[in-house]
């Protein structure tokens, strides 16, 4: 045990704690988590559009609702590209330590200069939905993480416009702006047009056959999913948030399998992706990372005998209610969980063995997939399952996995019960 924990301590936390600073990692995170607000809301018109009582649906479509519910599910869901290259850009610089805002709206700009405009026949044009919104993440993440260090670099180097003391701070920030927005701008504007001469269409289509494709099957693949979970549980072991290290990477490629599965659901098409965002968190994650809430349930279970420890009884209550809504704090550092060499396998075990369950059972058509809906993270399981997949088989999906992880965790907790009596014991 104390072998595993130094390795652990002296190979495995100096990376894990490496990536949780990283400040790219970082923006990414925090640039994605600005969408939360309009994915729920556009998830939320998308379950009560596709509610699955054929009588329901009869009535939407009959009243003309169903056509307005979809235009705000279009009008939130879908402009998690645009919103994310904004705010992207705003983080890194922010935490560069220079004016975040006029950062994030400069590389706005130079994601939208990117972007091929629609022309109509009458004249004008317009901007293509398509890249509002998941589609349009991976050019976001990408132009917000290059602009922001130019940005960075003009600033810090003194390049801009320095105007007098007396002039307004926003006016000063502005024309601070002036010098790094232009060149970025033109920048761009010059990639558009040697990729718009070239036999390439855009930019989008560039960076989808180069990173797309490789990551798009890695995140949407059973073997890459494993990976994902296993680093996920690893990074909270060592006391780093795995969600958020594991997110800023994966996060983006299980958005837009969601929103494939939102259009394809909207038009009436068979759903493309298994693994999803409301797959990993909802199905694969119950109870927060290393899918706990088998856990904290096997501890309420132990408490109720007299002979139980006292930390078991301490900790069932105070982890059980918050594992429950899916907020697993209370067990990692009161168990703890933590650097607890004897939890470690399970740990990682049991959210993957939900993954293999659950993957098995949506591809063999035996459990809908889901259906594009994001779900809260604090939703409950049983109930989440419902709404992610829109059938009731979601939530006997969860009911299986979750008995599946209690078995497992009591046959580890157990070992780690005895040893909490014997220490409380004063046994050696």
């Amino acid at each position: 045990m104390s072998n595993k924990s130094s390795f652990i301590e002296e190979k495995i936390l100096p990376i894990a704690s490496a990536l949780a600073g990283n400040k790219y990692l970082i923006a990414i995170k925090d640039g994605l988590a600005i969408n939360i607000p309009l994915i729920i809301a556009g998830s939320i018109f998308m379950i009560i559009a596709s509610f699955p009582i054929d009588a329901w649906g009869a009535f939407l479509d009959n009243a003309g609702i169903s056509t307005y519910l979809w235009k705000g599910v279009s009008s939130s869901f879908g402009l998690t590209g645009l919103v994310a290259s904004f705010a992207i850009a705003r983080s890194l610089a922010k935490n560069n330590g220079v004016d975040g805002v006029s950062a994030g709206v400069i590389n706005l700009s130079a994601y939208i200069t990117v972007t091929p405009f629609i022309k109509a026949e009458v004249g004008g044009s317009g901007f293509p939905v398509t890249y509002l919104g998941s589609k349009g993440l991976f050019v976001a993440i990408i132009l917000a993480l290059i602009n922001a260090s130019i940005f960075t670099w003009f600033i810090k180097n003194n390049i801009k416009i320095t105007l007098p003391d007396s002039v307004p701070p926003a006016v000063a920030k502005s024309f601070s702006a002036l010098i790094p927005g232009i060149v970025i701008i033109s920048l761009w504007l010059i990639v558009y047009a040697l990729i718009d001469l070239s036999a390439f269409e855009h930019i989008h289509q560039i960076i989808m056959a180069v990173l797309g494709k490789p990551l798009g099957f890695l995140g949407g693949s059973l073997f890459g999913t494993l990976i994902a979970v296993a680093l996920n549980s690893l990074f909270w072991f060592c006391g780093i948030h795995g969600g958020s290290v594991v997110g800023s990477v994966m996060g983006p490629i299980w958005l837009m399998n969601t929103d494939a599965n939102r259009l394809a659901n909207e038009a009436g098409q068979a759903l493309p992706n298994i693994i999803t965002s409301p797959f990993m968190d909802n199905f694969v994650w119950m109870g927060g990372g290393g899918a706990t809430l088998g856990l904290v349930i096997v501890l309420a279970l132990i408490a109720r005998s007299k002979k139980s420890s006292k930390i078991t009884k301490t900790m069932a209550p105070l982890t059980l209610t918050p594992g429950i809504f899916n907020i697993n704090e209370p067990a990692m550092f009161g168990i703890p969980i933590v650097m607890n060499v004897a939890l470690l396998i399970p740990f990682i075990i049991v959210p993957m063995v939900n993954a293999v369950i659950c993957y098995f059972a949506m591809s063999t058509g035996i459990v809908p997939l889901t259906i594009g809906a994001s779900i809260p993270w604090t939703m409950p399981p049983i109930l989440s399952g419902f709404l992610a997949t829109g059938s009731i088989k979601g939530s006997i999906l969860q009911a299986v996995c979750l008995v599946v992880d209690i078995v497992i965790y009591y046959v580890f907790y157990m070992m780690v019960e005895k040893q909490n009596l014997k220490d409380e014991s004063g046994e050696r």
